[in-house]
């Protein structure tokens, strides 16, 4: 049994009525802060749980549709959401040059396979492949200001174009390998025939890959008249088709860069210990072989707040991209264990100035982590994709509501990032909200209202009837 929520969470309360104009009637925008209340206070936030916990919402049955059936639209309330971000945070922002957007995806996991479109998707840090959705995000960072833009669905191609049933269909005597470079080559060995097929050829249209949705995030920030310069992102993204889109917008990126890259060996020119040139054959060196040649003399120590970095930098050739400006970076003197790759398009860059802004990135980590933490962005169990998508539009919504509390803890001068985390101001919410309950509780009681009908009363969503007590005579 948890607490009875008296009202909506008074940062809803406070922020609420620019999305009065998202919904169609007074029910739907009822439900909208009820919903959001949930997210923001309650440990489980199903439908069930935000239905019984706050008194005035309606029953899981109503609130469900929602979600399901209510003719509310994501995109529209998605858009209100950005452009009352934007002028509610004009004191914090910095300027465009200084501001970023990010890209990134995240896997919200499941279990059981009844979810529309959940698929098994590889988890890099787990080198699993859990049953899940794969969200694409962009994220919006100018100095304190930091929140989430948009989100794309990514879905895997055998599961968008249902691959397996149609090559049952046509080819019911092939086996499907298992091991990836016997699938992958299967596949091409099989989908050109399978594209005779008008369903399928139909379905393989409609498939986006993450640099297509990457695009479209891109796209739809500036669309958004969001002021930013950089576009950070991390090694998947690093394709020509998205870079050339970046630039095409007429801003800047930097991204991580696999150790296994190739370098064209004539772009560059490296010196030993000894200022001699190295000899590099072949047309290309691997980033990984590269590194070893450099000599410790090389780097050069650079301070970013209270870490030390030692760095290398160089401007060089990748095929298919073009020149770039190449940072490799260790966290020790000794130039021991990891290491990390930047590149960037923008070649008058030093080290400091690429570092600096890509660490602008950390701020989707950190959203990823309150947002299924405190918010939940992965604890729905909505079986459509379309309510799935509403429910992640609201966690969204509440996020940014949360992240405007905190900055209100930064004024009146601008900070390098907000003076209060997400769960801090998520908690404070909770707290009025008791509160709230108290005084109720205390007005009741002082007005004569028996604490049996009282608790009965606030009670009654969560315990079908409450006994009254009965007095033992002696």
């Amino acid at each position: 049994m948890q607490l009875p929520i008296m009202s909506v969470a008074p940062v809803v309360r406070t922020h609420a009525e620019i999305f009065r104009n998202g919904f169609a009637n007074r029910r739907q925008f009822l439900h909208f802060q009820h919903y959001l209340t949930g997210l923001i206070v309650l440990e489980n936030k199903g439908l069930t749980n935000i239905a019984r916990c706050v008194l005035a919402s309606a029953d899981k049955t109503n609130l469900s549709r929602f979600f399901s059936e209510a003719p509310w639209q994501e995109h529209k309330v998605n858009k209100l959401r950005i452009e009352y971000m934007v002028k509610s945070t004009t004191a914090h922002r910095l300027e465009a040059k200084e501001s970023a957007l990010l890209i990134d995806d995240t896997l919200c996991e499941h279990v059981g396979s009844l979810f529309e479109y959940v698929d098994r998707h590889y988890n890099h840090g787990e080198g699993s492949y859990p049953l899940a959705h794969n969200l694409v995000t962009s994220h919006y960072v100018s100095g304190a200001v930091r929140f989430p833009v948009a989100a794309r669905l990514y879905r895997r191609y055998e599961e968008m174009t249902q691959w397996a049933d149609f090559v049952q269909k046509h080819f019911p005597a092939e086996t499907i390998p298992t091991q990836k470079k016997q699938r992958t080559a299967f596949h091409q060995r099989i989908d050109p025939l399978l594209l005779a097929d008008p369903a399928f050829r139909t379905l393989h249209e409609q498939f986006c890959t993450k640099i297509a949705l990457a695009t479209e995030l891109v796209k739809d920030a500036i669309a958004h008249d969001l002021a930013f310069q950089w576009t950070l992102f991390d090694g998947w993204y690093l394709s020509p088709e998205f870079l050339a889109v970046i630039e095409q917008q007429g801003k800047d990126w930097i991204s991580i860069l696999k150790n296994n890259r190739n370098l064209e060996t004539n772009s560059f020119v490296l010196l030993d210990a000894q200022g001699q040139r190295i000899q590099l054959t072949g047309p290309h060196i691997k980033a990984c072989d590269l590194v070893p040649l450099i000599p410790q003399s090389a780097y050069k120590p650079l301070t970013i707040g209270e870490r030390t970095y030692y760095t290398f930098t160089l401007t060089v050739r990748i095929p298919s991209i073009g020149k770039v400006r190449l940072v490799i970076s260790f966290d020790n003197p000794d130039l021991q264990g990891t290491y990390a790759l930047l590149v960037s398009n923008r070649l008058d860059c030093t080290a400091k100035q690429l570092i600096t802004t890509y660490l602008l990135r950390w701020p989707i980590e950190t959203f990823y982590q309150d947002s299924k933490q405190q918010l939940g962005l992965d604890e729905y169990r909505m079986r459509t994709a379309e309510a799935i998508k509403k429910h992640w539009c609201l966690v969204f919504v509440a996020y940014s509501f949360l992240h405007l509390e905190c900055l209100s803890a930064s004024l009146p001068k601008k900070h390098t990032s907000p003076q209060q985390s997400i769960g801090e101001a998520a908690r404070q919410q909770a707290q009025a909200l008791i509160q709230d309950l108290i005084l109720h509780t205390h007005h009741a009681l002082s007005n004569g209202q028996s604490i049996h009908d009282l608790v009965a009363s606030l009670f009654a969503k969560q315990l079908p009837s409450i006994p009254k007590p009965v007095l033992c005579q002696v």
